[in-house]
């Protein structure tokens, strides 16, 4: 067993925390850079310091994943949920059970949040939206973000939603009360059952192949018949018909009626 993979299997039995279904070339470099920074020499010694260390511990994981999030991102996709799956999931239920699979800092929920309030200004949705990583999380919670982040909102959305407070924008108290945010670790927790809609975007590319197809199935699991997965614009699932997914639309998987 050589050096990462005997740290692997430490973390795990040590720690609890499993990186196995992790691409390791990824993970390997992300690790050891960290551990450049903090000037730890060896895997064993990084291991006994996150044990005693809570902060250190949550900073490691804040660094496995590259938190990156845009509110409306790729606007064209966002688009195609508004103006199309929205619409046909609504033919079968007037209140629509979301989950928010990986919203890292919270802009993906709260996107989707804005959209349904202005399509259907008196739905009762549930949009659940979870992260493993603690730290995002709270910041999710929080929903105060930078000039820069809320770019991408249009601005009737942003004087609607968003309150400034000290030059900073906060998702107001309408907004949060459509969301709940929790913790969640995608490849040991169980999924939420009887959801219309499952949103995992950007969120796969950090795993093995064979993980990316236990989550996919998983998440198949997790839908309504008739319920849509909507991925990231780099994570086409190629074997989505052995999955038992229908293309609905680009990067949206239905599971059929």
């Amino acid at each position: 067993m050589d050096e990462y993979t005997n740290f692997i299997f430490d973390l795990k039995k040590r720690l609890d925390i499993d990186l196995t279904g992790y691409k390791r070339p990824q993970m390997e470099r992300r690790i050891n850079s960290l551990m450049r920074t903090l000037s730890i020499k060896d895997y064993d010694s990084f291991v006994s310091s996150m044990k005693q260390d809570g902060k250190l511990l949550e900073r490691f994981i804040d660094h496995l994943t590259i938190n990156v999030s845009e509110f409306f991102r790729n606007t064209q996709q966002w688009e195609v949920l508004d103006k199309k799956i929205i619409p046909m999931l609504l033919e079968k239920t007037p209140n629509l059970n979301i989950w928010s699979a990986g919203c890292s800092t919270g802009e993906e929920p709260y996107t989707l949040a804005m959209v349904l309030a202005e399509k259907i200004p008196k739905g009762k949705h549930s949009i659940i939206a979870t992260d493993f990583d603690d730290l995002v999380l709270k910041k999710a919670i929080a929903g105060l973000y930078k000039p820069k982040v809320v770019s991408g909102i249009p601005a009737p959305y942003l004087k609607k939603y968003f309150n400034d407070v000290e030059g900073e924008y906060q998702a107001n108290d309408a907004l949060k009360s459509l969301i709940t945010f929790k913790h969640h670790n995608l490849l040991r927790d169980a999924y939420p059952s009887q959801m219309d809609l499952i949103i995992c975007r950007n969120v796969v590319i950090y795993f093995t192949e064979e993980t990316k197809s236990m989550m996919y199935k998983k998440m198949f699991d997790s839908l309504k018949p008739g319920g849509v997965l909507f991925t990231g614009s780099t994570e086409q699932i190629f074997q989505a018909r052995d999955i038992g997914f229908e293309s609905s639309a680009v990067f949206f998987y239905r599971k059929p009626l």
